[in-house]
This record gives C-alpha cells, sequence and structure tokens, in this order.
C-alpha cells in the first residue's frame, strides 16, 4: 500500500475515510461512485473534489492519484454503504487499514463473504473457490490476532435465509462456538492457524451439496414431494463430490460435509451413524447448521429468536451432542456469544 503521508487528525478520522490506491483503483476511473474530498493544508480542511454525477476529466483523474498517494483524499463515513460495497472487492485491506473502525470492519466482512459465497455456490468450481478460500483466511487473519473480534461478527447474521446467507452464518456462528469451546472467555487459547482455517473453511463449505440441488426444491415453502426429498437427502453426498472436483478433501472438511445431517440417535442421514461414530466436527457443524435455520426467516415462517432457538437445540439430546449445545446455550444466555439477527444491506 502507499504511504500515507498525512498525520490524519482522529477528528477528521470519526467523519471521513482516508483512501488509498487500491480503494481508489476499485471506482470507477471518470465517475466513482461517491463524492470525494481533498485536505487543503494551507487552510486544514477538507473541500470537494469531486461530486457524484460529475465526470472526471483526464487531468482531474491524474490530480485524484497524486492526491491518493500523498494520503490527501478522502471520502465521508455517511457514504459508508458504498465503501463497504467496494473494499468488499478487495478484503485484504481490512487487515491493513487502520482508518477502519471495528463495526465497520464486520459489515465489510460480512458482506464480502457473502458475495463471495453467492458466486461460489452459482459456479462451484475450483477457480471460484479459492477467491473464497482467500477471503475466509482474511477472517481467519483477523481472528487470529484476537479472537474477541468474533463478537462483533455474530451480531451481524443475516435475517433472511437463502443458502449463501446460511452458509456465511453457519461459518460465523461455528467459528463463535469453536472458539469459545477452545479458549476461556476468549483471554485464552493456542489454537495453531491451520486448525483455525481447516475449521472455518469446513463451516463455510458444509452445505456446499446443496448448491447442486435445484431452487425450486432448496426453497419450496409446501411440502417435498417423496421425489423431491429424496433428491433433498443426496446433499451431504453431492458436496463430498464437490470437495473433490474443488480440491478441498480435507479431514474436516470432509466430516463438516457429510455429518452434519447426522444425528446422536442414529436418525440422522446419509450414513446412519449415531454417538461417537460421528465426529467432534460433524457434531458441532450439525448444530450450528440446525440453529442457524432456526433463527432466519424463511417463506414459510419468521426464525425464532437467537435464545429461544438455542434452548430447544439443547432439549434436544436425543438428537444433538448435549455437551455442546449446553455449552452454546450458557455461552448465547450470559451473552459471551452475544448473536443477532439483521437485515443486512
Amino acid at each position: 500500500m502507499t504511504k500515507k503521508l498525512l498525520d490524519v487528525p482522529d477528528s477528521l478520522n470519526e467523519e471521513y475515510y482516508q483512501i488509498n490506491l487500491d480503494i481508489r483503483n476499485s471506482f470507477s476511473k471518470y465517475r466513482p461512485p461517491l463524492n470525494i474530498y481533498r485536505f487543503h493544508e494551507a487552510i486544514g480542511r477538507l473541500e470537494p473534489y469531486y461530486r457524484v454525477g460529475e465526470r472526471l476529466s483526464n487531468e482531474q483523474v491524474e490530480g485524484l492519484e497524486r492526491l491518493v498517494q500523498e494520503g490527501f483524499a478522502f471520502v465521508s463515513r455517511s457514504d459508508h454503504p458504498i465503501y463497504v460495497k467496494h473494499i468488499s472487492h478487495q478484503l485484504d485491506l481490512v487487515l491493513i487499514d487502520k482508518n477502519l473502525k471495528p463495526s465497520e470492519i464486520c459489515d465489510i466482512l460480512m458482506q464480502a463473504l457473502t458475495m463471495r459465497m453467492e458466486h461460489f455456490q452459482e459456479q462451484p468450481v475450483k477457480a471460484v473457490y479459492e477467491r473464497l478460500r482467500e477471503d475466509i483466511f482474511v477472517l481467519t487473519e483477523y481472528l487470529a490476532a484476537d479472537i474477541y473480534r468474533i463478537k462483533g461478527l455474530v451480531k451481524r447474521l443475516h435475517k433472511k435465509h437463502t443458502l449463501a446467507n446460511h452458509s456465511v452464518n453457519s461459518g460465523i456462528v461455528g467459528l463463535g462456538l469453536f472458539l469459545c469451546m477452545q479458549s476461556e472467555d476468549f483471554t485464552k487459547a493456542d489454537i495453531p492457524r491451520k486448525n483455525l482455517d481447516n475449521m472455518a473453511l469446513a463451516l463455510f463449505l458444509h452445505d456446499v451439496g446443496m448448491a447442486k440441488i435445484p431452487a425450486f426444491i432448496r426453497d419450496k415453502a409446501n411440502n417435498l414431494t417423496p421425489e423431491e426429498q429424496s433428491k433433498l437427502l443426496q446433499h451431504p453426498k453431492l458436496g463430498y463430490e464437490v470437495l473433490t472436483k474443488i480440491d478441498a478433501k480435507f479431514s474436516e472438511a470432509e466430516k463438516a460435509v457429510l455429518e452434519h445431517h447426522e444425528r446422536m440417535n442414529g436418525s440422522g442421514y446419509p450414513n446412519k451413524l449415531k454417538e461417537n461414530e460421528i465426529s467432534y466436527v460433524g457434531r458441532l457443524t450439525g448444530i450450528v447448521d440446525s440453529y442457524c435455520a432456526m433463527i432466519t426467516d424463511k417463506p414459510y415462517g419468521e426464525g425464532m429468536d437467537p435464545e429461544t432457538a438455542v434452548r430447544e437445540l439443547a432439549r434436544d439430546e436425543k438428537r444433538y451432542d448435549a455437551k455442546i449445545t449446553k455449552f452454546f446455550q450458557s455461552e448465547v444466555l450470559t451473552k459471551k456469544l452475544p448473536i443477532a439477527v439483521r437485515e443486512i444491506g
């Protein structure tokens, strides 16, 4: 990243983002999507450089590049939704852009990961998966520096159920639960980075087989026919086939994909596994998958509130690992894992 020469006052940072060349290059060259301001050193304040609806001349384009390189180009925080959209396409910038607030980083991560997941589920091939994996690794890099940051993310779960929204919600909630179980109130954790990376990928990918199920079956509000139900029950095995094609067949992903619908009493599918035949990853992913389905709005009904849903899971000891669900319930009810759903733009 280009070195910023201007030492931005805190008061300025509260109202504006200091943009860098990577962000500038994500904008249209001649018609940026948001107003741009330049810092005028002589008077010590910002003044408009470009307004939405105008067109930059070649001379202004060159001038803007100089301003960005010098650290004198800014955009208003009131344009945050537009800024989020653009930085989401270059997610690694959240790790180095010091102007972003924690809440803004969480917004960007959620939007970027959802966008990548949508693209991957539309086209579940290796090249698209690699872009998704890169963004998931930005998330794990962010969390590895401070696992307490997961709290900001679990407050931003998608309210509406779609396949992509469900996968992202499951990834975030699953990581929150996993980190809680591996740490002491987010203050002490010795989690090898590879373990964190693999667990994150597994959770985000667990439902990839659903991308191979026709949308009219996935989204059907009425009862499925026997034939449709049979197709739906194939999605764990279809997901395993996708893992092979995208070269993502590592242990955690295989278990999350194949076992997230297995149940402790053997009533699940596809292999009717029970109790300790189901791996820890499979049991945790199954709990998270069910929970995230329970708290989101669907065509046939509104989602439960997060606390009611976790209580219901904890009561279902026949199908779900009671040790994990009781722990999960405790973390949610005490707000150590402050789960909340909301409309996300």
